[in-house]
């Protein structure tokens, strides 16, 4: 039975952006399932999904001039919409994890708004999700990539029940998005994509966003919902210089289900 609470805030939230549609070519789209989840993708994947508003698209920045392929990641930030905000605000599941992001973003070093993008496109804030490919948990965490970061299995648990576990999965999974972030500084479109494919992927690429349609859709998503929830006065300036990484393997990527998203690290 779907919770009422849940699912009127949904339903709220897809009205309210219904309305609200300011000129802008990056279209977002989505519907809430029988359960009170949202769900939204950058095109409608299929009959289910409904348009839900769209963000202006930005200029390119000088490295996207150089690099084409990536200018269509860039995404120009509109004003934050009171009434998706309020949908926040009213949601069980993401009002129960809030403290929880609030913590990882300053130890990590990570945009609030930025995982509550990430979190609401991977796994629209169900703490139970497990993908097909088997990437767990609010962040759609791999359980080879949580083991990269500390986490093991033990007599009581396994590490995929750990990652079903907020507190783990969002630590776990703000401190690979981080290293992501450190290993590409001022390009969140290749962190995001080296998130969701992999490191390998984006290198193999040429440092490039891979032409996997569900990482370009996943890219284009959390850039978008993040450009909404991030408003343009808060915005951190770009770092001065590279910032440093986690050295070691690569830890795999973390393919999501495709449900809502966090906040992207846009650049003027």
């Amino acid at each position: 039975m779907v919770k009422p609470l849940v699912r009127t805030g949904a339903l709220a939230l897809l009205h309210w952006l219904l309305l609200w549609q300011p000129v802008a070519h990056a279209d977002v789209w989505g519907f809430v399932d029988e359960k009170g989840v949202a769900h939204f993708a950058n095109e409608r994947l299929d009959e289910r999904y409904e348009f839900y508003f769209s963000t202006p698209e930005g200029m390119p920045t000088k490295r996207a001039r150089k690099k084409p392929r990536d200018a269509a990641y860039t995404v120009a930030p509109p004003p934050a919409p009171a009434k998706l905000l309020a949908f926040f605000e009213v949601s069980p599941s993401y009002k129960q994890v809030k403290h929880l992001l609030r913590a990882a973003a300053r130890e990590h070093q990570v945009d609030y708004e930025l995982l509550q993008a990430v979190i609401a496109t991977e796994s629209g804030f169900d703490a139970a999700a497990i993908s097909p490919r088997g990437a767990v948990g609010l962040m759609q965490i791999m359980p080879a990539t949580a083991r990269h970061y500390g986490v093991v299995a033990d007599r009581k648990s396994t590490i995929t029940k750990k990652l079903t576990d907020p507190r783990v999965n969002i630590r776990t999974g703000a401190r690979h998005l981080r290293d992501m972030m450190s290993r590409f500084p001022a390009r969140l479109e290749l962190a995001l994509a080296a998130y969701n494919a992999g490191l390998t992927a984006v290198r193999r690429a040429g440092n490039r966003v891979p032409r996997y349609k569900e990482t370009q859709n996943y890219v284009k998503t959390v850039l978008q919902l993040y450009a909404v929830l991030k408003r343009p006065s808060m915005r951190p300036s770009p770092p001065a210089g590279p910032l440093l990484g986690r050295r070691g393997a690569d830890p795999g990527g973390a393919f999501g289900s495709g449900m809502p998203p966090v906040q992207p690290y846009l650049q003027d």
